[in-house]
């Protein structure tokens, strides 16, 4: 069995799959080919992002040498643990809601941060990566579902930020992220990620702008999501197995505060 921590005072369980990533990615990169050509897509249109989540360095470095590329963490807090006692190598992207206070940190650790959702956010973005020479890509979030549990922009608010995203000299806007509402039934999904795509393609035509990255789908729905144009898909559990119970030790949190 793969255990998620190679120390295990950090509390990382192991992990309820015995089969390597790199068999699972197969199989997911066979799925997501099919999906293509059902879209009338290429494989290398998409990408797959290796959620990595409450799962330890171990699991990163497994990811790494199977083939993964880009890692996403929804954490600022854990992944100014993880990122630097994990393998060099991985781009990592944010993929969580994002705080203002933990901005600094977050452009220290991650290149793309696909969950941009206000403007005081993207001032705070513009200002901390102007001052300190980064050069981070950013994603609008948007909330297709309407749903009150979710972050993100409504449909609505997006012409405003998306303005003020595009006056930013140190900010790349290139694409949007949703989250479509969970379902057992990954078809329920393929109405927002619809809805996303046409979103995309009305803005940029209104704005007269390239944002080619849809960052939509996960391990329930990913499949259904290429279908409608993801070119970023966040996969956890399809990969890495079921999220294991973690506990952060005192002094660990106490480091990670900013």
């Amino acid at each position: 069995m793969r255990l998620t921590d190679d120390n295990p005072q950090h509390g990382w369980k192991p992990m309820e799959t015995d089969r390597p990533v790199a068999d699972i990615l197969a199989d997911v990169q066979v799925r997501i080919a099919a999906a293509c050509a059902k879209a009338g897509r290429t494989p290398e249109e998409v990408e797959v992002i290796g959620v990595t989540k409450t799962h330890g360095p171990d699991v990163v470095r497994e990811a790494w040498e199977a083939g993964v590329r880009i890692l996403g963490e929804n954490k600022v807090q854990e992944a100014a643990w993880k990122i630097p006692a994990s393998v060099s190598g991985p781009s990592w992207h944010l993929i969580g809601h994002l705080q203002r206070n933990k901005v600094r940190p977050a452009l220290e650790l991650f290149s793309v941060i696909h969950s941009v959702d206000s403007v005081r956010l993207i001032e705070q973005l513009e200002r901390v990566a102007d001052e300190c020479g980064y050069r981070p890509e950013i994603l609008l979030e948007v909330n297709v579902s309407g749903e009150s549990s979710k972050d993100g922009l409504k449909p609505e608010q997006v012409p405003e930020v998306l303005e003020v995203a595009l006056g930013c000299r140190s900010l790349t806007l290139t694409g949007l992220m949703t989250m479509a509402p969970f379902s057992p039934d990954p078809e329920l999904s393929r109405p927002f990620f619809a809805r996303l795509r046409a979103c995309r393609d009305r803005w940029e035509r209104e704005f007269a702008i390239g944002l080619p990255n849809l960052s939509m789908g996960m391990s329930n729905d990913y499949e259904v999501a290429v279908e409608e144009g993801a070119t970023w898909v966040r996969l956890g559990t399809v990969l890495f197995g079921h999220r294991p119970v973690w506990r952060p030790q005192r002094e660990d949190v106490e480091r990670w505060e900013p």
